[in-house]
């Protein structure tokens, strides 16, 4: 039983996340950042949200992480408004490798059926 909380509570924690980020967050850095993925600990006490941005370059990256990382208070304080839990999870932002991986899959197979 459990384990269907802890899906409904990524499930949730993701779609607000996307919305807070869409609606509240105001910060130019954060602007075309996607969420893809959210890991919330059994306990409930921690979240690693996953986000993609369309941009490749280092320093695009690095500023969408100081973005959320500066933004994370505020998306704390609103996902405390906005889920029914006992405690608000610890937020901590990475970004989503399998985006770029896939991208250079393709990449390889277009490279492959050329020769």
């Amino acid at each position: 039983m459990a384990n269907h909380r802890l899906g409904r509570v990524t499930q949730e924690v993701q779609r607000e996340v996307n919305d807070i980020l869409k609606k509240r967050v105001r910060d130019p850095r954060v602007q075309d950042v996607n969420i893809t993925d959210v890991r919330v600990t059994g306990d409930l006490q921690q979240a690693t949200i996953y986000y993609s941005i369309l941009s490749d370059k280092a320093s695009d990256i690095e500023k969408a992480q100081a973005g959320l990382e500066k933004a994370a208070g505020l998306i704390r304080k609103e996902l405390g408004q906005r889920l029914t839990l006992y405690k608000t999870p610890e937020l901590s932002f990475a970004r989503d490798e399998s985006v770029a991986y896939g991208n250079r899959i393709d990449e390889l197979l277009r490279d492959l059926n050329k020769e």
